[in-house]
């Protein structure tokens, strides 16, 4: 197995603070891993981190191939066209369809030829179960839709890295399930690597994997989860 994220001696900064010392931390290819932690612990420095919005100042970190001592404001574009991010409010355009929102983030990341954006749009709203559901403005939609949306648009450039940010965290447990499910799918059909932030306990019982913890500006590996 490759690995996908690859950490050593880290220690990760926010504006100047120290959040997160010593990280040592091996994700490897369609790995699927649990990020849990109090808020404030910093769950969403780690994971910044790993998609470039704070640069690794010290210790060393290769992200999809790119190493992240190297990162720069220019490189960092080409980093997140390998990664996918899910985000826990879905964070899509309001004022376009969903077909319009995933050619947006096409033709941002690249993309040019019409015949090969629109093959790609089908195939990952095919993928979440929405195929018929393109034409739709994101108001009209369910929550789960949303978050549906939300991964196919992280699907798009067949990242190998997909992070989820507290996916679940709006979603009623019937829903939470639906996602987790198409999550873990995801993850084994296209041999992606999922690091899923999450405060839902329940959701780590009921679909077991590894579990990182931040906690004492640290981060430990394989955790159990008991409450």
């Amino acid at each position: 197995m490759a690995p996908i994220v690859e950490l050593r001696n880290v220690n990760i900064y926010q504006s100047g603070n120290l959040i997160l010392s010593n990280v040592n931390l091996t994700v490897n290819q369609g790995e699927f891993v649990y990020l849990v932690g109090k808020t404030g612990t910093g769950k969403s420095s780690l994971l910044k981190t790993l998609y470039g919005e704070l640069l690794l100042e010290e210790g060393e970190g290769t992200v999809a191939g790119f190493n992240l001592k190297e990162m720069n404001w220019k490189k960092v574009p080409f980093l997140r066209r390998s990664l996918g991010v899910v985000f826990q409010d879905f964070q899509l355009l309001t004022d376009r369809t969903v077909h319009d929102n995933l050619k947006f983030v096409l033709k941002a990341t690249g993309w040019t030829d019409e015949n090969l954006m629109e093959e790609k749009i089908n195939d990952v709203l095919d993928k979440v179960g929405l195929k018929s559901k393109g034409f739709k403005m994101p108001f009209e939609m369910s929550g789960g839709e949303q978050q549906r949306v939300d991964i196919a648009r992280a699907l798009l450039n067949s990242p190998k890295l997909i992070l989820a940010d507290e996916p679940t965290g709006n979603l009623d447990p019937e829903t939470s399930d639906e996602i987790m499910r198409l999550l873990l799918q995801v993850s084994k059909d296209y041999n992606t690597a999922v690091i899923m932030a999450t405060h839902d306990f329940m959701v780590i019982q009921k679909f077991n994997a590894r579990t990182l913890k931040t906690e004492n500006g640290k981060v430990i590996d394989n955790v159990t989860i008991t409450n």
